[in-house]
């Protein structure tokens, strides 16, 4: 085809993104082997770090590093590495020899495509050629893209990348920035793209992208990597662009050796690793948000989707750009622990539970299997029934305690009336006023950090008697996950709060923090289970 339109496979360094750059020896020669042998005009194959090379990864050190991984390197591919602008040294950069890579694409922040360039001719100086990356070029208004193409035209790069650093590109952005550059950098320059798929718009965009160019009559670039792998919600992917440009654009893109490297290298990836399209991840592309902080929230306290979009909300343009790890976290208290005096609703539950047996229903499956077991007891003890984060509709409830916003609308939706009559027991991340009969509860009273999955709601539920000085509990339906979702919840349609289906070990954490809690209570407690559980000694 016309290199009007040329590709460039970024999976071994948008990659090292997903796998901490630990690809594996075969896995780098194979990847570079097959995109050569599928025609890939421009192929990445890692980054240049200021760290001595470890073997087997794509964090490369000095050129000459990356050597045994090109097997009958081709003269008409462009082998590339990335650096970014201000981390690494270019004094540790030998002169170009022609054995590794030809190219070096220089990253910078919007604000720093001077700087960028500075180091960037260093690196000519040396013999390589220069390729540059503008990062968040959505950023950019008319004016600054005019001052960086002006930069640009004085540089002269083999090309500058657009880059849709957070995924809120939508085409009329796309187009405007494109337009403008256009206008302005000098036809022998490549205009590029590098999108990310924060909001499922990541291969429109780069079929946007080659419309444009055509129109422009200029030459381009796609970024694209296999499977979409990359940082976040990923790229577009290789196989879907080859294909489009193969049937749509005269492309001679070989899909046979594309697929064969899906095939024999990427399998193993998918298996081990997660990356692509999700829920969070749009949301940091509405936002505008860098990803970090998306990780940061679901790795430290698995933030639900509506939390997630109140923190980003809160904060300033500027903070969703970068990653303030101390100020996401007092965003996150503050949406999660409004701060509400407790003491009255606690009181009050304490005179209404007084005197009277408890029996916690946790939305287990055994509140089904067991149904007449538990209600023998309640018929015989006459117990405050509190249901635990669910409501199932073969009891009747005097309390439903509720931790999180997402079961506590489900809840609603899926039984609207039926919930009316029946006294709430709201923690203050849901709501911070006492409304819909609620008695509102701190949520930092009863977590305790310290477990991925410090907010299940049954250990909330027994902190929240620990509280109260309840001396003694009876509790149904907590049995610990099986291996299967539809196994382990009375209702089958309940919302998952463990997605990522590790029940085994989140059965050994909920045991963990269940012994925790027990020896808080120092004896002080009875708890009695109804059931059988995992969690029951």
């Amino acid at each position: 085809m016309s290199k009007l339109i040329e590709l460039l496979d970024c999976t071994l360094r948008d990659g090292s993104y997903i796998t901490g750059s630990e690809f594996g020896a075969a896995a780098i020669k194979g990847i570079i082997k097959k995109m050569q042998d599928a025609h890939i005009e421009v192929i990445e194959c890692g980054w240049l770090k200021d760290k001595e090379y470890t073997e087997g990864t794509t964090y490369f050190h000095v050129p000459s590093d990356l050597e045994k991984y090109l097997i009958d390197k081709q003269e008409d591919a462009v082998y590339v590495a990335m650096i970014d602008w201000d981390r690494y040294d270019t004094s540790a950069l030998p002169q170009y020899d022609g054995k590794s890579i030809d190219a070096i694409r220089v990253v910078f922040p919007h604000g720093k495509h001077k700087e960028g360039m500075e180091v960037g001719k260093k690196i000519r100086e040396k013999g390589y050629q220069v390729y540059l990356q503008a990062a968040n070029t959505l950023s950019y208004s008319n004016e600054d893209l005019y001052d960086l193409a002006q930069c640009i035209n004085e540089f002269k790069p083999v090309a500058v990348s657009i880059v849709d650093t957070f995924g809120a590109m939508y085409p009329e952005d796309l187009e405007r920035i494109s337009t403008v550059l256009d206008a302005y950098v000098d036809k022998d320059i490549k205009l590029g793209f590098h999108s990310h798929n924060n909001q499922q718009l990541s291969f429109a965009l780069s079929i946007k992208f080659v419309e444009l160019m055509k129109k422009f009559g200029r030459g381009g670039i796609v970024d694209a990597s296999l499977c979409g792998m990359g940082r976040g919600a990923g790229n577009t992917t290789t196989e879907l662009i080859t294909s489009y440009l193969n049937q749509k654009e005269h492309g001679d893109y070989d899909m046979n050796a594309v697929l064969d490297a899906i095939d024999m290298y990427m399998e193993e990836f998918k298996e081990k690793f997660e990356w692509g399209y999700s829920t969070p991840y749009f949301i940091a592309g509405m936002y505008q948000t860098h990803v970090n902080n998306v990780a940061y929230l679901l790795k430290n306290h698995r933030t639900n989707s509506r939390d997630m979009r109140n923190i980003f909300a809160s904060l300033s343009t500027e903070e969703r750009r970068h990653y303030d790890y101390d100020l996401l976290e007092n965003k996150y208290l503050e949406n999660q622990g409004r701060i509400v005096d407790d003491s009255a609703a606690i009181e009050e539950l304490k005179n209404k539970f007084a005197d009277r047996k408890i029996l916690l229903l946790a939305p287990g499956k055994s509140i089904i299997e067991e149904e007449a077991k538990i209600k023998q007891f309640i018929a015989e003890n006459d117990p405050v029934v509190i249901g635990v984060n669910a409501y199932c509709d073969k009891y009747d409830y005097d309390y439903l305690f509720f931790t999180n916003s997402v079961r506590y609308e489900y809840a609603k939706e899926v039984y609207g009336d039926k919930l009316d009559g029946i006294a709430k027991i709201l923690l203050s991340n849901i709501t911070s006023e006492a409304s819909e009969g609620a008695a509102v509860i701190n949520f930092n009273s009863v977590i305790k950090r310290g477990w991925e999955h410090f907010d299940n709601a049954m250990i909330l539920a027994l902190r929240l008697t620990g509280r109260i000085k309840l001396p003694e509990v009876n509790v149904a339906g907590f049995d610990g996950f099986k291996t299967s979702y539809n196994e382990s919840y009375a209702d089958l349609s309940l919302p998952t709060l463990n997605p990522d289906g590790k029940w085994d070990e989140l059965n050994e954490e909920i045991k963990d923090m269940f012994t925790d809690y027990k020896a808080s209570v120092d004896g002080k407690q009875k708890i009695n289970f109804l059931t059988e559980s995992f969690f029951n000694e």
